[in-house]
């Protein structure tokens, strides 16, 4: 299994593709597939009637992004995507930093 930097509520850019210039934070991470799942970036899909839904009809649902086509924000300058580095502070323990700013994640 492929490790990740990114982590739920990162807020990111997309960088390329078909929402190019959108950001959110992360919602959720797909590890098995390599996608991450964007606050406000939808599909719309139709949707067949069945007991529940008796309308049926067309939804809008979660679209996935790809891992590669995401940057991570700057959490001090929050116009500039910066790459996610690693710290160990004072306890030994091992902290996310963004590079360009040297800002602790959550």
């Amino acid at each position: 299994m492929n490790k990740f930097k990114f982590k739920k509520g990162d807020l990111v850019k997309v960088i390329s593709g078909k929402h190019k210039g959108v950001e959110g934070p992360i919602m959720k991470v797909l590890r098995e597939k390599n996608r991450v799942i964007i606050e406000g970036i939808t599909n719309t899909k139709h949707v067949k009637p069945s007991q529940d839904n008796t309308e049926g009809g067309i939804q809008q649902v979660p679209a996935s992004v790809h891992i590669s086509n995401v940057a991570l924000i700057d959490p001090k300058n929050k116009k500039e995507i910066t790459k996610i580095g690693y710290q160990v502070n004072d306890n030994g323990k091992k902290i996310r930093v963004a590079r360009k700013s040297k800002a602790h994640l959550a």
